[in-house]
């Protein structure tokens, strides 16, 4: 089974190619789904996060609350860091467990597609992939799509601020799939690299 990481900025149309790769035969893991996962309540991460950010993180049923979590650590790079540290391992050990039960499947897709959120965040993680794919589009265009979704201008801006930009995505893939143009372009994109690579 063929790994593929899809790395994207938000608007780049990410979404739309893995659900092509998916069209086409490939299995589909969200890395966003995995995160929520490893702190669903009760998870043995929640331990480690109480043991070192507050055990009030966490409430008699053992859930965790998040914007507690958020507003203590995303405003240090230090405690960023800390907290990556603990979770990064949970999601690798996820993502291995759920690869492995994909590739030992009785039909094994030909493909499997991990949605990537922040690719430079995830360190080894990387590791994984045979390839990384990623889908740029110039910010401009990535805007006005976000906009056409309800998104505010406000809330395009800081995520995107938190992204890498275009060239720092292509620098992390080993594929890139330029995506300006209408979805039909993107499409043809993608079944040319599914003929090449999976055939």
């Amino acid at each position: 089974m063929y790994v593929v990481f899809l790395i994207g900025g938000i608007g780049s149309g990410k979404s739309t190619a893995a659900q092509r790769l998916v069209t086409l035969g490939a299995a589909r893991i969200d890395l966003d789904e995995l995160s929520r996962e490893v702190l669903a309540p009760h998870a043995p991460l929640l331990t480690e996060i109480a043991n070192t950010f507050g055990a009030d993180l966490i409430d008699d049923q053992g859930v965790l609350n998040r914007g507690l979590l958020a507003s203590r650590v995303f405003s240090s790079p230090e405690l960023t860091a800390k907290l990556e540290d603990l979770e990064l391992p949970a999601i690798r050990e996820l993502l291995v467990s759920k690869l492995n039960e994909l590739a030992n499947m009785g039909k094994t897709p030909p493909c499997c597609v991990v949605e990537v959120p922040l690719p430079d965040r995830m360190g080894p993680l990387l590791s994984l992939a045979d390839e990384v794919m990623a889908v740029t589009c110039p910010i401009q265009v990535r805007r006005i799509r976000a906009l056409g979704r309800g998104m505010t201008e406000a809330d395009f801006d800081a995520r995107s601020q938190r992204q890498l930009t275009d060239d720092g995505y292509a620098q992390l893939a080993d594929t890139a799939i330029y995506n300006e143009g209408s979805a039909e372009d993107l499409f043809a994109q993608i079944d040319a690299w599914w003929a090449t690579r999976i055939g």
